[in-house]
Formats: structure tokens, sequence, C-alpha cells
């Protein structure tokens, strides 16, 4: 029986199996309440978790079916973490086979993706439970600690004294839910940085629909997905199965904020929706390769949109974050140009709305031409019209170097209304 609210507070071990049980059903129109955990950084130190990230585990949504879409508004996202750490990687030779995020290995004893355990504060403090050796695969870089204020407004980069404090309970220090399984980051005591000041916005970098392939969390994208293709380890794919089965559920989209709203591929039955990796802060491109990642309380509305085929996910932005050519024509816009018009004989008026196409590939070009063959496909257009729209009254902009990017437009309502989403962008915009 469905439920009309879903309490998530479990864990995948960094893999999204459609195979493997999911919660729920919740209803259409549903609410899911997740407690998640810290996205990259913990997860990456933490070989047990095959994926890089530890998101939730996926929940059915009642009436979702392979050929659907869901529409996830993001009701709110609250962060809970006090501390966190983060910064440039540096990944570890000897220590993966193949991929440190998804087969680290222990270098003393082979063990791929071994139990691991903590001892003391920094680098060198995780520890393979096998054989007892050194085992993390990554390093920082470049490498801080960051602490937030009560209301979670400013971020500041922390000292030696408050990083190793923060380290001293660190779990604590980061609010992580009790189910998970990640070492924490602030365990590495980084302090590179100090005094830097710097704005919350946080966002959600992981959320979408179950692939249809068991694959790591992580690289259900494009561009992050690529390392799967011929990978060394049990997760490999061909470059076609990996456009099949994937549905671009790590964004690293700024926007992807709450008031947002993101609408999935549904690949498998119940769609399978799940969430993680929210993150602080982040400027565009996260050129870092990393943010703050954070605990946080995150509740979703889900909304089933029957027969809306689409390959990856469609971004309803919050008005603000819209591109200045993007936004909505105003009335007064509009009186300007039937005035304009009226002198040069011209009395076709568009009437148009935002919409977003996220594209993901290997490198920005690939997932800028993603993001437009998805648009025009959607929206029964030619590329090219998309590429003028994109232009004149739109945006290319990066989600995520380097392969995730938006392609955002006003579209005319008639061919919103054809592809069965007028109705959701209605609502959101209010027009």
């Amino acid at each position: 029986m469905s439920k009309e609210t879903v309490f998530v507070n479990q864990f995948t071990d960094g893999i999204l199996d459609h195979k493997n049980v999911m919660l729920g059903p919740v209803k259409d129109g549903g609410i899911i309440i997740a407690n998640t955990a810290p996205g990259c950084w913990g997860p990456m130190i933490t070989p047990e978790i095959k994926g890089g990230h530890e998101v939730t585990v996926p929940v059915k949504v009642d009436g979702a079916e392979v050929g659907d879409a869901v529409a996830i508004y993001i009701k709110s996202v609250q962060v809970t973490s006090n501390f966190t750490s983060s910064g440039v990687d540096q990944a570890i030779k000897d220590r993966f086979l193949g991929d440190p995020f998804v087969a680290a290995k222990c270098p003393n004893c082979n063990t791929v993706n071994p139990k691991t355990r903590l001892e003391g504060i920094g680098y060198h403090s995780v520890i393979c439970e096998e054989c007892g050796e050194e085992i993390t695969p990554f390093r920082f870089e470049s490498g801080y600690t960051i602490a937030f204020d009560s209301n979670r407004n400013i971020g500041l980069t922390v000292n030696k004294k408050a990083a190793l404090r923060a380290a001293e309970n660190a779990r604590k220090s980061m609010a992580i839910p009790e189910n998970s399984i990640q070492n924490p980051i602030v365990n590495f005591a980084a302090c590179e940085m100090t005094g830097i000041i710097s704005r919350l916005r946080p966002f959600i970098g992981q959320l979408g629909t179950t692939p249809s392939k068991a694959m790591p969390d992580s690289h259900n994208a494009g561009d992050f997905g690529a390392f799967l293709i011929d990978a060394p380890h049990e997760y490999s794919f061909s470059r076609e199965e990996l456009i099949k089965h994937k549905t671009d559920g790590h964004l690293d989209i700024n926007k992807v904020r709450e008031g947002a709203v993101l609408i999935c591929p549904v690949k498998v039955k119940g769609g399978g929706v799940y969430v993680g990796d929210v993150h602080a802060m982040q400027g565009d491109g996260e050129i870092a390769g990393h943010t703050c990642d954070v605990s946080a309380i995150v509740t979703l509305k889900v909304k089933v949109i029957k027969n809306l085929t689409i390959d990856g996910p469609i971004l309803l932005p919050v008005e603000e974050d819209l591109p200045f050519l993007a936004k909505p024509i105003t009335n007064k816009e509009r009186c300007i140009a039937m005035e304009l018009g009226r002198k040069i004989d011209v009395d076709e008026f568009e009437r148009s709305a935002p919409i977003s196409f996220i594209g993901t590939g290997d490198n920005l070009n690939e997932a800028i031409n993603n993001g437009l063959e998805r648009a025009a496909k959607t929206l029964d257009m030619t590329i090219a019209q998309v590429r003028n729209r994109a232009t004149i009254n739109g945006s290319i902009e990066i989600g995520r170097a380097p392969g995730v990017i938006t392609v955002t437009f006003l579209a005319p309502l008639y061919k919103l209304k054809k592809a069965k989403l007028y109705e959701t962008i209605k609502w959101h915009y209010l027009i």
C-alpha cells in the first residue's frame, strides 16, 4: 500500500541497483523526507563504499512506469553539519583497481573494497581491517575545513587548532546520520586555507531516478560515467550501455535547490527516487572537482507525468536563477513588443515559458550537444532552432566541469503543451 509520506534514513553501498529492494511506494503526489549523508569526500576515503558517494536507498513512486517521468519538487534543504572539509583531490595510484571512486584496493593485502577503521587523525588514519595497512585512495592536493554559523548563512575556513577540534568528534561535527558507514572527512583536519568567508546556498548534488542497470552512484552521468567504459572492475559498461541505462542523477548543478523542480526519466518500474550529496555552496562549474559536502534534511514532493518519455533530467529553476534572457516575458515587455509589431506590420507574438534541459558528456562540448539534442527531441524542434533560442532568449551554463551543462531558453507554450510539460511549468512560474 502506498504511503503519503516516506521517511528515508538508509543508504546504498554506493551502487544504484534496481534489482535491490526499494522503499515505499510513496503516493503519486506524496512526500519523501530524507536525512542525507555527505556526498563526495567521506565516501571517497571509505573503500567499502563502491560508488564515490553515499546516497539514500531509492523510493518507488506509485504509478510510475517505464516511459513516464517523475517531477520532483524540492520543498526544503536544511543543512545539519557544523563543519565539513573539501578540496582538490589527489588519487594514490597503488590503492585502486582502475577507478579510485569505485574499486579502492588495499596496497598490502590487495583486498578490493575492504572494511576500514579510523586510528588517529590525518591522512594516515584510514586503516584496512583485513591487514592493518593505511589504505585511503585519496588525499587533498589542496584542502580546507570550513565551519558554519548556527543559522547556516555563513561559512568560515578554519585554522589547525579548530580543524583538530572538529576531528576529535568527527561524526558529530558533520552530523553524519547513524546508518551512514562513511569515514568523516573532517578527520583529516585539513587547514591549508584559513579565514575565507563564504555564503551558504545549499543545493542537491545527487537527485534523480534509478538507472536500468546497476552502476556506481557518482558515475550516473555522462562525464563521470565515461570512466565505466571498458573498466577493469565489475561495473564495466560499453558506451552504448551507459547511454541507454544512466539517468544523470549526479548533477552538481547549483540551481537544483529549494524551490526548484527536477523532472526525471523513469527507466525502471516505480522510478526509484534517490537523493544525496547536498552541498553547502558551489560556484558554477565546481571547478575544484569538489565542494562542501554536508549532511542535510531534504523534503521532496513527487508527481508522475504520464507518457513523458525523456532521456535525462529537465530542470525548472527558481525564477531568480534563470538567465536574464530566459526569464518570463512580462506584461510590460509584451506591450512594448506589440507596439513595435504594429509599427512594422507584425501581428504574431509568441507565448513562451522557461525550461532548462540538462546535458552530460565526456566533455563540455559533448554535454552541450547532448543537451541540445534532448531539447530538440522533447519539443519536436530542430537542433538549429534550439541553438537560436538558447542564444536570443536563453543561455548555456556549466553545471560541472568536465561535462554537465544546462540549455535554458523560453519555449513556445504550444510545444510545451504537446510535450505534456505545460501544466508543471505553468504552476511553477505562475504564467
